[in-house]
């Protein structure tokens, strides 16, 4: 990163401090990311720490794991992917329903290479 780079993202220069078209200054910190990115590293360590820490049954410990995963992807859907701030709900349906179908055929397919890879060899 060249030093005039970093001194403006030390100084808040840059993009975030020009005025907006209304003349208001745009917030320095982006706080939406800031929060996601939180939301995210905690939803992360704690299913680590979980995993780690063997105080759970296994089943209980995978439900809670999958409980976790799925609020880490509400925040990721919420505060980075914009689920909320495009045109139309019909837009986020068709999208999600794409999404669904990659995950299951990508979870699907690896169970079953692993179920009947003993019987190839």
């Amino acid at each position: 990163m060249g030093l005039h780079l970093l001194g403006r993202l030390f100084d808040g220069g840059g993009i975030m401090s020009q005025p907006t078209m209304n003349g208001n200054k745009a917030p320095h910190v982006p706080m939406k990311n800031l929060v996601g990115f939180l939301l995210s590293l905690i939803l992360t360590f704690a299913a680590l720490g979980l995993g780690l820490a063997h105080v759970m049954s296994f089943g209980m410990v995978m439900f809670i794991i999958l409980i976790l995963a799925v609020l880490q992807i509400v925040v990721q859907l919420y505060f980075f992917m914009h689920f909320t701030e495009s045109d139309g709900p019909r837009y986020h349906i068709i999208g999600l329903a794409i999404a669904v179908i990659f995950v299951v055929c990508i979870i699907g397919g690896s169970i079953w290479v692993m179920t009947f890879n003993s019987q190839a060899l």
